[in-house]
């Protein structure tokens, strides 16, 4: 049921909220990551594990389903095949059976300094092309959008962004070799 003007309820947006942030989100994963900690992990744009990492669609072994967004975003991670058996089983799976099925993006050997350094690098981008490129990224699974649809966004977004500040600065930057410094986060 919606809340307010959410589509959500307090569990789900727990872990549906790092969709709805205009910035992108990276999860780093060590240790157990089970059930509820899972979903919410699954709710990062990116998602950073370590090699021994333990993680589970556990809420089968209590005789409940994934209740927050799970059910919605797993099957778009992993597949739906793998997903149902995943959460059907509750089976136990290793940061690199996650990263190798899709669960999580990808192994590292310190899942926390990794997350750092990418939200460093993502940082020092354009940041209305990175708002930009995870509100389409998001609008691509919106149910009901169509491929027309998500390429009229692209080309009105794409040529919201060509000439703008921020992309002149980009591309002054790089032909510079030196750090870009936007004139401003929003234009």
């Amino acid at each position: 049921m919606a809340t307010g003007d959410r589509e959500t309820h307090l569990g789900q947006e727990a872990a549906w909220v790092w969709r709805r942030l205009e910035v992108p989100v990276i999860a780093a994963i060590t240790g157990p990551c089970l059930g509820g900690g899972l979903q919410i992990a699954l709710g990062a744009d990116i998602r950073l594990v370590a090699a021994d990492a333990k993680l589970s669609v556990l809420e089968m072994r209590w005789g409940l389903i994934p209740d927050m967004t799970g059910t919605w975003v797993l099957p778009r991670l992993v597949g739906d095949d793998v997903a149902r058996e995943l959460t059907y089983t509750g089976r136990m799976i290793s940061g690199e059976e996650a990263a190798a099925i899709g669960l999580c993006t990808r192994v590292a050997e310190d899942p926390h300094a990794e997350a750092m350094a990418l939200a460093a690098e993502i940082a020092a981008k354009s940041p209305v092309a990175v708002r930009q490129a995870k509100r389409l990224l998001n609008a691509s699974t919106t149910p009901g959008r169509t491929a027309p649809d998500q390429f009229l966004d692209e080309r009105t977004t794409m040529a919201s962004l060509i000439g703008s500040p921020n992309n002149v600065e980009a591309v002054t930057a790089y032909f510079d070799k030196r750090d870009p410094v936007y004139p401003d986060p929003t234009v």
